[in-house]
């Protein structure tokens, strides 16, 4: 036994080449150091058994190049998508993201609010003797809700808040294809940089849920392209939402000054009452804009003068918008063209022109 181990040995040591059986479909070899396959074509072999198959040799590059195409998400189209929820692509509805504030933990924003005005003196007595009811105590708590969005910022890493700027820009550009949260495309829709985020103050991400509401609602969607256009004239140009926030900021101080109460006591809601006056007096400035060949230079008397009417008004611009957007799904008007209807009933804003001014940055709250 011995010397056969010895006589193994001597064989290994001398170079041992590999022996095939007579059908050449099992190469036969034994006691071969895994070391010594490189010096003795077993590798070369094993590329050409009996069915002659041959390995593919794959690159690094191809493998990672793969990986990264295998990553790519499916696009999810506009409507009708059955896909989940959270992919990237997919178009979040005004009442899903107002669902996800509803739920998530606001606590630490909700300490920051000031639900209305402190009023002393002759102020307070004039309020209470002449000012607007109070809020019904069961709707404090969605007013309260309101201005607790509005102490929240802009959150780049969270995938609710990303998918409400990719439906704000969709909407607005007509794209099908996802952007960058943080690029020069958002100064094409009017932020002043490239990170929305900075435009945000004293309005919060309720500038961006109204801008939502604007485009995803079907009725008001039609009016927030032509405002967009508007904003894109070669001189009557403006940054469109730049000005939405504004907008936005004006509605959260009507709202704190109870301006807006007694409509949120008739409907017994709080909500779609921000959200259609947020609407109207957007709507208001467009017509202003365009029918008085307004400027951006114009644009802090604008702002100032739309937020005393807004205050003083609420139920009138309401209703202008309410007229406004029957006769558009009826095609009778359009924002930007002219009139299509010539009949008895007159234009919706026949009587709503001002001029004024407003710092065009928003307001601290």
């Amino acid at each position: 036994m011995n010397e056969f181990r010895d006589r193994q040995g001597e064989r290994m040591s001398a170079g041992y080449s590999p022996s095939y059986d007579n059908d050449k479909s099992v190469l036969a070899f034994r006691g071969i150091p895994i070391s010594e396959l490189k010096n003795h074509g077993i590798l070369q072999a094993l590329t050409t058994e009996a069915n002659e198959w041959e390995p593919r040799v794959v690159s690094t590059e191809v493998v990672r190049a793969q990986e990264e195409w295998e990553a790519v998400d499916t696009i999810q189209p506009e409507t009708g998508s059955q896909a989940n929820s959270e992919q990237p692509g997919q178009l979040i509805s005004f009442s899903e993201a107002l669902q996800y504030f509803q739920t998530v933990d606001l606590s630490s924003f909700k300490k920051r609010i000031q639900p209305t005005i402190r009023r002393t003196g002759l102020a307070a007595l004039r309020h209470y003797l002449f000012g607007p009811p109070k809020l019904h105590q069961g709707l404090r708590e969605e007013r309260d809700l309101v201005l607790t969005i509005a102490q929240c910022g802009l959150d780049s890493q969270d995938p609710v808040h990303g998918r409400v700027l990719q439906t704000i820009y969709k909407k607005l550009t007509g794209s099908k294809f996802d952007c960058a949260l943080h690029g020069d495309h958002w100064e094409d829709l009017g932020f002043q940089g490239a990170n929305p985020a900075t435009d945000l103050r004293g309005a919060g991400f309720l500038a961006l849920l109204h801008l939502l509401y604007l485009v995803m609602d079907s009725k008001t969607l039609l009016m927030a392209q032509e405002i967009f256009r508007l904003s894109r004239h070669h001189i009557q140009q403006f940054p469109f939402c730049l000005m939405s926030v504004n907008i936005t900021h004006i509605a959260i101080q009507a709202l704190r000054e109870e301006c807006l109460s007694r409509e949120c006591n008739r409907q017994q809601k709080v909500i779609p009452v921000v959200n259609s006056f947020y609407a109207a007096t957007f709507l208001h400035l467009a017509h202003v804009w365009r029918t008085q060949r307004k400027t951006i230079s114009d644009s802090s008397f604008v702002l100032k003068d739309l937020e005393v009417l807004a205050k003083k008004s609420p139920r009138r611009l309401l209703k202008t918008l309410e007229l406004y957007l029957a006769r558009v799904s009826k095609g009778q008007a359009s924002l930007l063209g002219a009139q299509k209807c010539c009949g008895p009933e007159a234009p919706p804003f026949k009587d709503l022109t001002f001029t004024g001014k407003s710092d065009l940055q928003p307001h601290s709250s």
